[in-house]
């Protein structure tokens, strides 16, 4: 996956914040998969219309103490890994 890609949630799941749980889920037709705070903030801001480099720039800005390139390499690295689980799709 590159900067330009656009990441969107795969038809037919979401994801909420789910307060028994005290984190943020995908939901999918078979079940639900819980997220660590770093996935659940990354695909908070998944929409289908940003890409992965405008999604980093937006993580770099709420996120300052981290290192920028350290952060861009995570999300990349996660976008990867969503993309090989089935939970994001990309253009």
């Amino acid at each position: 996956m590159n900067a330009l890609a656009v990441p969107s949630l795969r038809p037919g799941w979401r994801l909420q914040w789910e307060e028994a749980q005290g984190c943020h889920v995908l939901l999918y037709p078979e079940g639900m998969v819980q997220l660590n705070d770093s996935a659940g903030a990354i695909l908070s801001l998944v929409d289908g219309e940003r890409d992965v480099a405008a999604l980093i720039d937006e993580l770099t800005r709420r996120y300052p103490d981290a290192s920028s390139d350290e952060l861009a390499q995570d999300v990349i690295e996660f976008f990867v890994d969503a993309l090989q689980q089935g939970w994001i799709h990309h253009d």
